[in-house]
Formats: C-alpha cells, sequence, structure tokens
C-alpha cells in the first residue's frame, strides 16, 4: 500500500480519517479456490457498478453466495460460490466466479464462537471474502496466557478461520478531515450533513461520548451534540449551532476539496481515501468488512470496515471516501502513519439510516 501526505490548508469544514487494524494486501486467489478454465470472460466494471451487481447476485443466489470482492486491478467483480450451478449464475451476469469451501453461515457461526470465547482485549475479527475465513489479529497486548486461549479456538473452527498479529495496539483515535475540538480532546469532522432541513455533521461516536460541545480550529464554537452511539457502533451527530459554512465536501490539505455527493456501503478490495487533522491525506483499500474490534479499554465495536490505511490519535472521525462518496467514519486501529498499521470504520449508511440524515 502506498500513502500520500499533502501539505496540510486551512478549508471549510469537512471529514476525516480513521485508524488501521489488519493490514491484508489485496490478492485475488484462494488455495480452496476453483474455476471452469472455459467460464465466459468477466465484464469489466467499475466500483459502483460492481457493488450494484453484487447486490442483485446476493438476491438471486441467496444462500448459495459466500461472499464477493471488487479486483480493482482487473475491474472485476469476484463472486464466491459454494456449487457449480450457482457458479454459471455468476458467469451468466458478467462476473467471476470462485468455487470455495465456507459458506456465510459457516463464517457467521464462526464469529459467534468467537465473541463467546475469545472476546479479548487488544483483538478483532473480520470477514475476509478473499481468503474465505474469518480473520482473527491479535495486538501486542494480548498476553502468552491469552494468545494461547485464542489460538485454541481459532484452531477449532478450522478452515473457518485463521490468526495473525500486528505489532500495534488496538485503540479509539482521540485527537481530526477538519479539526474539531472541546473538553480538551481533539477529533476530526466526518461528513456534513442534513437532517429535517437544518446542518448537522456526523463524527465519530467515541468523540461524542466524551465531548459535548465543539469548536472549530480556530476555537469558535460550532455545534452541539444531538445523538451518540458507542460502544457497539461509533457514530455520532452534532448540530450547528454557529453561522459557518458547511459544504458537503472533504478537506484535501493541498488547497482543494473533495465534493461529497452520495453515501455507499464499502466493497472489500475498494480504493479510499482518508482525510483526518492528525496525518491528513493517506489512500488505500478496504480488507474486511463487518469487523469486530475489542479495543484495549474493554469497549466493543461491531459492524466496522477493515482497511490498510494509516490513522493516528486526532483523525478519529474522519472521513474515509471513495471519489465524491462517503464511506466511513474513523474509529481506531492500530500503527502510524510511518511503520503502517490498520484501522476501522464506522459505516456511514449505517450512521445517516441512525440518525435520520443525510448527505447534503
Amino acid at each position: 500500500m502506498q500513502h500520500r501526505r499533502i501539505p496540510k490548508r486551512r478549508a471549510a469544514l469537512t471529514g476525516a480519517g480513521i485508524a488501521a487494524l489488519v493490514a491484508a494486501g489485496v490478492t485475488f486467489q484462494t488455495a480452496n479456490a476453483s474455476e471452469t478454465p472455459t467460464a465466459p470472460a468477466p465484464r469489466t466494471l467499475s466500483i459502483t457498478a460492481a457493488g450494484k451487481l453484487a447486490s442483485d447476485l446476493g438476491k438471486d443466489l441467496g444462500a448459495g453466495s459466500a461472499g464477493t470482492y471488487y479486483d480493482a486491478k482487473s475491474e472485476h467483480l469476484v463472486v464466491n460460490v459454494l456449487d457449480e450451478a450457482a457458479a454459471q449464475t455468476v458467469r451468466a451476469a458478467g462476473a467471476k466466479a470462485r468455487i470455495v469451501e465456507n459458506s456465510l453461515a459457516d463464517l457467521k457461526s464462526a464469529r459467534t464462537t468467537l465473541a463467546q470465547d475469545a472476546t479479548i482485549p487488544g483483538t478483532s475479527w473480520a470477514t475476509d471474502p478473499q481468503t474465505n475465513k474469518v480473520v482473527v489479529t491479535a495486538d501486542r497486548t494480548v498476553s502468552k496466557a491469552q494468545l494461547a486461549k485464542l489460538t485454541k479456538v481459532v484452531d477449532g473452527l478450522g478452515g473457518t478461520a485463521e490468526l495473525q498479529r500486528t505489532k500495534g495496539e488496538f485503540k479509539p483515535f482521540i485527537a481530526g478531515g477538519d479539526a474539531i475540538s472541546g473538553g480538551g480532546g481533539r477529533c476530526s469532522l466526518g461528513f456534513n450533513v442534513v437532517k429535517d432541513g437544518e446542518p448537522y455533521f456526523i463524527t465519530a461516536g467515541h468523540c461524542t461520548e466524551a465531548i459535548s460541545t465543539w469548536s472549530d480550529s480556530s476555537g469558535q464554537q460550532i455545534g452541539t451534540n444531538e445523538l451518540s452511539s458507542f460502544p457497539d457502533n461509533d457514530y455520532g451527530l452534532v448540530k450547528y449551532t454557529a453561522d459557518v459554512d458547511h459544504p458537503s465536501e472533504v478537506d484535501l490539505y493541498d488547497g482543494s476539496a473533495q465534493t461529497i455527493t452520495k453515501a455507499s456501503d464499502a466493497t472489500v478490495g475498494m480504493e479510499v481515501t482518508r482525510s483526518g487533522s492528525t496525518t491528513q491525506v493517506h489512500d488505500g483499500t478496504v480488507t474486511g468488512l463487518d469487523a469486530t474490534v475489542n479495543y484495549g479499554n474493554g469497549d466493543i465495536v461491531n459492524g466496522l470496515i477493515q482497511t490498510d490505511v494509516c490513522a493516528e490519535p486526532g483523525d478519529s472521525g474522519g472521513s474515509l471516501f471513495s471519489g465524491d462518496t462517503a464511506i466511513g467514519l474513523t474509529s481506531g486501529g492500530s500503527g502510524d502513519c510511518t511503520s503502517g498499521g490498520e484501522t476501522f470504520f464506522q459505516p456511514v449508511t449505517e450512521a445517516l439510516s441512525a440518525t435520520g440524515a443525510e448527505i447534503g
């Protein structure tokens, strides 16, 4: 993964980053996958078109689908299936079919076992359709005894899970797209939104749980909390109380901004960009979905987007986006933007649905 740092600038309030967890490179083959040599060539698709096709095929295949991801290099949608009949349906629709061993029900069962038997601070797990497994990660704070317990649980799950370690420490990033602060803490604004015709912004819930009144980088008070959800989720809604500009865009820290026109769910393999007030702008890839993170302080957050984008304290709440599409809010992770690491994001679509807000 390549990161890019762009010189900072002061812009209208917009979005920013998050922090990383499990850095998993994008691969497009696994040992348990097979394909028919004479299969028709899959269609070249944009990430938006691939997402729509994935949704349609998910409905058509039902339990026969075992997950999807986007191959950014070939611009193909890859669909995991359990048998040749389902594979033929996938190929006929223009996607690439992979016959794999584990169904979504198998992977869900593995996640349930992990939640029951291995909820250990400093660990995470996420469904990875590229390996057709649940990838479990332990950070450096996990003790030998805890690691032995975790290893036993993962081994008991057989081919549905795998265990890896990260050198960093999983933690929420309190410290900022554009910086917002209050009560001695600093976070980043995620996205400007509208609710009932009034202006608001969304950021991380672990930020709004700790801080109720927000100021911009100049010290002007700009908003107060309307709603906060953390742990389990990680989003907060803040109502603007000051007469300030609030365009639907993200600060790119080079004198320009990315306009945001809509929100969408993440897809594994999607190329994404994060903006935050500490480390500014960095790029990366979505590596997992529906991630559970057991932060070291005991807080557990579910349903997160896992990426290999770097982040640091203060990037919390900031924007994860792909082109003009809002994807996530920075939650937490491990590492930094020097040595790398893993970062997790709260899905924006869930936050908008729960708060009744919309991009605008």
